[in-house]
């Protein structure tokens, strides 16, 4: 179904395009944003931005809906995407390794907390007692479900560490005793866990660090006189438009330098994450 209506929205701009008689360009921009798969809901939201943008720029703009930060991260490595509505953690190494350009905030907590869940009946009650255990974590390009969680368990061995594809994911996984625990966001874990009437959750560990929202970045391979269109089109985008895309136009994208240092310095702790058991531990430093 998504994949139909992504495509009928695309005919619709193409068709725009070759009808309009002094179109310079007729190329193409991909816009990737982390859905966690809700693509019915993508197409509500972004099609009026999608065809705006297509209007303005006088080109092609497709939709890529991704479901997790890891296929997000593989997709920037390679390049493949023109702009991105990154979470703040995806955004900083999108910034330091892939030289994305951040242009404007994405809505949302603008300090976000990474949080570590238990069942609320767990007996654990210290962060030193999930040695041994099997906990969730988020996907890599998460600050708050993968960077800051393993920067917080420093020093432990886990018995394993297993993967959720989404935030709500660690959730039915403590609901369902399949782990003892699980990180994400403070935000996500109010918006889901009404979905688990049967579970009570509780906060084991909340992070100090303040996390900054996320962002719309644009890519360094798109020319620069167009990076600059893009810029001003998203900027001049209607207030209920911007809205409906989850984007404040005419505002300054957050300062990512902090979770650029801690993505830097999490990496080597990371190194034999998905052993069994799961040392979290390499050289000391201090962050």
């Amino acid at each position: 179904m998504f994949s139909r209506r992504l495509f009928l929205l695309n005919l619709i701009l193409i068709l725009t395009a070759c009808n309009s008689p002094d179109t310079p360009r007729l190329g193409k921009l991909s816009i990737g944003i982390v859905s966690y798969g809700e693509s019915d809901r993508f197409i509500e939201r972004y099609s009026k931005l999608i065809e705006y943008l297509g209007a303005r720029l006088k080109m092609i703009i497709e939709l890529e809906p991704i479901y997790n930060e890891r296929r997000a991260l593989n997709l920037i490595k390679q390049s493949k995407l023109s702009i991105v509505f990154a979470p703040p953690g995806l955004a900083a190494i999108a910034i330091a390794e892939a030289q994305y350009i951040p242009v404007l905030p994405l809505e949302g907590v603008k300090k976000s907390r990474s949080v570590i869940v238990v069942e609320r009946e767990s007996p654990i009650q210290d962060l030193t007692e999930l040695g041994g255990k099997v906990i969730a974590l988020g996907q890599p390009g998460s600050a708050t479900g993968y960077y800051l969680p393993i920067y917080n368990l420093y020093g432990l061995t886990l018995a394993e560490v297993r993967f959720a594809p989404t935030p709500k994911q660690v959730l039915e996984w403590i609901a369902s005793e399949e782990v003892v625990a699980g990180a994400l966001s403070l935000e996500e874990l109010e918006r889901y866990r009404l979905d688990y009437s049967q579970t009570r959750f509780r906060i084991l560990y909340i992070d100090s660090h303040k996390i900054p929202s996320g962002s719309i970045l644009i890519g360094a391979t798109v020319e620069r006189n167009l990076q600059q269109e893009i810029h001003k089109a998203l900027e001049s985008a209607s207030s209920s438009m911007a809205a409906s895309a989850g984007y404040i136009p005419n505002a300054k994208a957050p300062d990512y330098d902090y979770l650029i240092e801690v993505v830097q310095k999490v990496r080597p702790i990371a190194e034999r994450i998905q052993e069994k058991p799961a040392p979290l531990y390499s050289l000391p430093f201090e962050l």
